[in-house]
């Protein structure tokens, strides 16, 4: 069992700020993103349930909230949305635009069907859920030049939404143990790539409509205004960017040409609002490499490492210089394949490459089938590491 013997004096939020502002830390703060293994062992319920996770989730941490956890563990949550599932950003679609929403259940597993009809015309997209969590497009709803109109004209009746209410609420939760984050809206290309369009369409029409898609990825990034202007304006003090970032779905000339002048001109604007801003990368990286050290992001999160990604640690080191890593340990390394013996020497080799510039986590986050007691056991390690 954990036993800590918190000599720090630092918070875990001072700490992360510190460790953003490259000023003087006593520790690494350890960071890991439980809510995955949390939700899909439905820890969040009560009864028979429970006794039958005791063969292979320690009592200490059943019925346990996942802040109770943390506390445990003596470690930061990351993201509101995910700990204490109070969402910090949302939009509202105009209800006098005449845009009806209605959902139906789809012919797959766990398939819903979300249908949008407005006055230029309707749309349809599927989405299929995994396992109780995340999901996947089975249908995307821009299939047509003609659709690409129909969502403009839902989204120019949308309304991005900064929610201070929870932003408040979160903060009195989670006090000294974390900064209160959350993640952006991907940027036009990925949004085109994971929700809109998807990647094979994307690509074609990219060449088959240049003027069309051009104009329509404008469109999106004169959305965004609304987006960053509220997000500069909160209270927020680190914000991410939720891209995850894959090399195969954003090579370098689709990189180079969408995301690098559209990351400088928004960390830009969120910079002179005095915020720390980070970029979720968590695909195949190899390809990508060499343009991580001109991304003008503070920090890079979960770039995810040999043996489950396509990049070395010292690859990666030597690609983000100075750059804070937040995570640096595979996820699959918590599966019962790796012994915790491989885990020890593999936290040390990240804890040794990247400090002090590193918030240690899982790359990126820890899976349902994975091993809580090897986190409590890197919550250990990182107490007797001297950064």
């Amino acid at each position: 069992m954990l036993n800590l013997t918190m000599s720090s004096k630092l918070s875990n939020k001072e700490g992360i700020l510190n460790t953003f502002a490259k000023k003087k830390i006593d520790r690494i703060v350890f960071s890991p993103r439980i809510y995955y293994w949390y939700l899909g062992n439905r820890l969040f319920k009560k009864g028979k349930h429970i006794k039958q996770l005791k063969d292979k989730i320690p009592e200490r941490f059943l019925k346990k909230s996942q802040l109770d956890i943390y506390k445990m563990l003596g470690a930061s949550p990351r993201y509101s949305e995910e700990t204490l599932y109070l969402p910090l950003i949302d939009t509202r679609i105009n209800p006098e635009a005449k845009i009806e929403i209605t959902t139906q259940r789809g012919n797959k597993k766990d398939e819903t069907i979300t249908k949008y009809k407005t006055p230029l015309g309707n749309l349809t997209e599927a989405i299929a859920v995994g396992g109780g969590l995340g999901g996947h497009y089975t249908e995307f709803p821009v299939k047509s030049v003609g659709d690409m109109k129909i969502m403009q004209y839902i989204l120019e009746n949308t309304e991005f939404r900064f929610l201070q209410e929870n932003f408040i609420r979160a903060e009195k939760q989670i006090g000294d143990l974390g900064v209160v984050s959350t993640y952006l809206f991907s940027s036009p290309y990925q949004r085109l790539v994971k929700i809109t369009m998807g990647f094979v369409r994307t690509v074609i029409f990219l060449k088959r409509h240049p003027n069309e898609m051009e104009k329509f990825i404008s469109f999106l990034e004169e959305w965004d205004d609304q987006m960053y202007d509220s997000i500069a304006e909160s209270p927020l003090k680190v914000i991410n960017f939720g891209e995850n970032i894959d090399a195969d779905l954003s090579p370098p000339p689709q990189f180079k040409k969408y995301l690098m002048p559209y990351f400088e001109r928004r960390v830009k604007q969120l910079h002179q609002a005095g915020k720390y801003c980070h970029i979720h990368m968590d695909g195949s990286l190899k390809d990508l490499l060499p343009l991580l050290a001109d991304l003008p992001f503070d920090g890079l999160e979960a770039l995810t490492p040999k043996p489950q990604g396509d990049v070395t640690l010292e690859e990666l080191k030597d690609s983000i210089g100075d750059k804070v890593l937040l995570d640096g340990i595979p996820s699959i390394l918590f599966l019962p394949e790796y012994s915790n013996e491989y885990l020890r020497e593999y936290t040390q080799k990240v804890l040794e490459i990247f400090s002090p510039n590193l918030i240690l986590g899982v790359s990126d986050e820890l899976p349902p089938n994975g091993d809580i007691c090897k986190v409590e056991m890197i919550a250990e390690i990182i107490q007797n590491f001297k950064p």
